[in-house]
């Protein structure tokens, strides 16, 4: 059952929805809402040049936005509509499109990041001062902003509490899909002035990456993630931690961008928690982690530059030419420590990397390189297809100990013991770090510690094909416990 009503004639004339990370037209709130408003709705999207000017020109994420929009402009034509699409700033060309359309009110979906804040309240200024309102609603999240708060009013500090007040606060109808049915032309044609199609990647100063490959753009190709991993969800527990295994459900990417429901996803982990799922009911809590850190930001913005506890500001990161070369061993995935490495060159290589492998090599970073938190956090931001700055942001404080509810400072993560635990037969190693492919399983791990027969028999000089570590990793977390010291005396 869908949130719809009984037919009422909308009130006024013309309405357009600004897709953002909603970019699906099932379960819509913002179309949902202009339907139920306006006799006549558009669809439109802005290739924001603020935020594409600083990318590489050759990005996964924009290839990946341009697939999905192709699907809906394919699926707005079949409805006699089509999607504008603009490139440039949207503070300039949501208020310019508004007004060539004459529309009397924007639906959009609300976004928590503060730019984007920033953005749409310049933008409902402009569209004001001509006459227009602008509409935002929920879409992206169960529940937002003060929607799940303390007993006190105040927001949660630890994701314990928060999911199980969530937990409590889930009704039906919160998960309940957005009607969208559209009346017959109420999808209105693009009037001809306006009608440029979808410009290419290469309008877009755009080169292609080959991402259809690796990820399904669009509502079809989430569809299709989510109807695999419904056959896989019960295994969810046990199997996400293993790089090598089919265990996590790839749709993160598509949560980010919207070309899949969070509703329709929560929905089905719930039906399927309550009908005694440990796997489902796991999911659900990362889902659920998710919007704690996306409230975190809300509540908390200068989270995005600043740690989460003001004291780990005083922590003194490494700096400095080494400094600078083992950032770079560790972006390219030459560290020494195959796990590291290996998970780095998948991200490099395909803009995903494992949950269990971003704890691990943001662990290294920061306490075994002594690098800050914010130059991983930066990487990541650059790399990953399903780059969010709540989810990054609050991952990377976790693992560096500033952040809310965060990793304990004076627990370290061995990359080795990680390694073998979670990927004992060396399967994701090999995959990624061919080179010392021919070792055994107990060498693979720490090739440095392999006899000198085992590296011999695999061909296997270090340092020449494969490096030594760059750090020790027991004196890395000596030096780490007293870097955090700071931490430990402005508390006593």
């Amino acid at each position: 059952m869908s949130r719809s009503s009984h037919y009422v004639a909308p009130p006024i004339d013309r309405a357009l929805v600004w897709l953002r990370r909603d970019l699906r037209l099932n379960d819509q709130a913002a179309l949902h809402h202009a339907l139920a408003q306006a006799r006549q709705v558009w669809c439109a999207f802005v290739f924001d040049t603020t935020i594409l000017d600083a990318l590489p020109r050759a990005d996964r994420r924009v290839e990946f936005i341009h697939a999905s929009l192709a699907g809906l402009d394919a699926a707005l034509r079949a409805q006699g509509s089509a999607l504008i699409v603009r490139h440039g700033d949207p503070c300039v060309e949501i208020p310019a499109l508004a007004g060539q359309l004459g529309v009397q009110a924007v639906h959009a979906a609300r976004d928590y990041e503060p730019a984007a804040v920033a953005r749409d309240a310049q933008v409902r200024g402009q569209l004001a001062h001509a006459g227009v309102a602008l509409h935002t609603h929920k879409d992206q999240v169960i529940f937002e902003a003060d929607e799940v708060l303390t007993a006190n009013g105040t927001p949660f500090s630890v994701f314990t509490p928060y999911r199980n007040a969530w937990l409590r606060r889930l009704e039906p109808r919160h998960l309940q899909p957005w009607g969208v049915a559209p009346r017959p032309g109420q999808l209105a044609a693009v009037p001809a002035a306006l009608e440029r199609g979808l410009p290419s990647l290469a309008d877009l100063d755009f080169l292609p990456t080959g991402m259809a490959e690796r990820l399904r753009p669009g509502e079809q190709g989430a569809a299709r993630l989510l109807e695999d991993f419904l056959q896989r969800i019960d295994r969810y527990a046990q199997a996400r931690d293993f790089p090598a295994v089919k265990g996590p459900s790839y749709l993160s990417v598509h949560l980010r961008f919207g070309t899949v429901s969070v509703r329709q996803l929560a929905r089905l982990a719930h039906e399927r928690m309550t009908g005694g799922s440990r796997g489902a009911e796991v999911w659900l809590s990362e889902l659920i982690w998710r919007e704690f850190y996306q409230q975190l930001l809300h509540h908390h913005p200068r989270v995005e530059k600043h740690a989460f506890k003001p004291e780990y500001d005083r922590i003194h990161w490494e700096h400095g030419a080494e400094a600078t070369a083992h950032f770079a061993a560790w972006c390219e995935g030459r560290t020494g420590y195959p796990i590291v490495d290996a998970a780095m060159r998948q991200l490099v290589q395909t803009g995903y990397m494992h949950n269990r492998l971003r704890m691990i090599v943001a662990s290294f970073l920061t306490k075994d390189l002594g690098l800050d938190w914010r130059r991983g956090e930066a990487w990541f931001a650059r790399q990953l297809n399903d780059f969010d700055l709540a989810a990054n942001n609050g991952g990377w404080q976790w693992a560096a100990s500033t952040g809310c509810d965060a990793q304990p400072w004076f627990r370290i993560f061995n990359p080795v013991s990680q390694s073998r635990k979670f990927d004992p037969e060396g399967r994701f190693i090999r995959r990624y770090v061919p080179e010392i492919a021919a070792l055994d399983d107990t060498s693979l791990h720490a090739p440095w510690e392999a006899p000198e027969i085992a590296l011999a028999g695999a061909g296997i000089v270090l340092g020449r094909d494969y490096p030594r570590p760059i750090v020790d990793h027991a004196a890395a977390r000596a030096r780490t416990l007293e870097r955090y010291a700071v931490v430990k005396a402005t508390r006593d």
